[in-house]
């Protein structure tokens, strides 16, 4: 397949460039590299360094007729969304509407889009939130997350998509100051010892998807999934006290945190239903946090001449 993969050079975004390359599918990758590095780029796919909202968008299509249309490219900042909602708005809604119509217009037979379930359904219940539930974002980003899948739903009738609603994505590449990820952020903390504060009472719970995970769900939606809206994620809960203990613990770190007041617009319960994406997709999570956390930690420990304190 000829695959445009928006957001490539980003943290998820390149490790599903190298998992379509490795599969044999020719892959551009456009990014402006606000976020994203061209170290993590496979050697194999093409950069083109553009903003999703460039008019020069157009001619790439025209050049190219892509078979699928895979959109990651997205303003992740959640509270940047909250003081520049236009700026969040602009990337994330108009971004993605300009991806739907130019896709559309050149034939694209598949369109992918990542979503967040961390930031559009709101706090969650025991069972885990399930693509049904009522969505209520407390942010911007998420309303923008969410009005973007209206669009992409929209554009379904003429255009094949598949809908990927994240849980909390975390692994290799991920920047600790720049995405919102708690444990790149521990882990940056931890190994240039600069004490780790903890925002509110670290009884918030989150669910915790490797990215390696998430690149199988990528790969299976190439070819499942037409026209779903689909969770990623795993089911299971963990308190940021206990992510903490468990990093240190395996880190051998014995300095206790800080606590600082909660953060405004914080969720206290976050986890996904992955059910229908094992139903449709025959996507399960097969990494467990632990395992998980201890090659993220390594790799991380490779590179700690790159980490400074900030």
């Amino acid at each position: 397949m000829n695959i445009l993969l928006t957001g490539g050079a980003g943290f998820i975004g390149s490790h599903i460039v190298d998992a379509y390359i490795a599969d044999g599918h020719d892959v551009t990758v456009i990014d402006d590299l606000s976020k994203g590095k061209k170290s993590n780029l496979h050697p194999a796919a093409r950069l083109i360094v553009m903003d999703v909202r460039d008019p020069g968008l157009e001619d790439v299509f025209t050049a190219s007729r892509f078979d699928v249309v895979n959109h990651h490219a997205a303003q992740i900042d959640v509270r940047r969304s909250v003081t520049e909602p236009s700026v969040d708005a602009s990337i994330n809604i108009l971004g993605t509407l300009g991806l739907l119509v130019r896709s559309r217009a050149h034939g694209v037979k598949k369109f992918i889009f990542a979503s967040s379930g961390g930031a559009i359904y709101g706090e969650c219940g025991d069972q885990g939130a399930s693509e049904g539930d009522l969505l209520r974002p407390e942010s911007p980003y998420g309303v923008g997350k969410a009005s973007a899948e209206l669009y992409v739903r929209l554009f379904g009738e003429r255009l094949p998509y598949t809908i990927l609603r994240y849980a909390n994505v975390y692994g290799p590449r991920q920047n600790p100051r720049g995405e919102a990820g708690v444990i790149t952020v521990f882990i940056d903390q931890m190994l240039t010892r600069q004490g780790t504060t903890i925002y509110g009472t670290g009884e918030q719970t989150r669910d915790f998807v490797h990215v390696a995970d998430v690149v199988d769900a990528n790969r299976a939606a190439l070819r499942g999934g037409n026209n779903l809206t689909l969770n990623i994620g795993t089911r299971v809960e963990t308190s940021v006290n206990a992510l903490y203990k468990t990093l240190a613990r395996l880190d051998g770190v014995s300095q206790k945190p800080k606590y600082a007041p909660a953060r405004s617009g914080e969720i206290e319960r976050s986890l996904l239903n992955p059910a229908n994406a094992l139903r449709h997709l025959g996507w399960h999570p097969t990494r467990y946090l632990e395992q998980g956390l201890k090659g993220t930690l390594e790799y991380f420990r490779q590179r700690k001449e790159a980490l400074v304190p900030a």
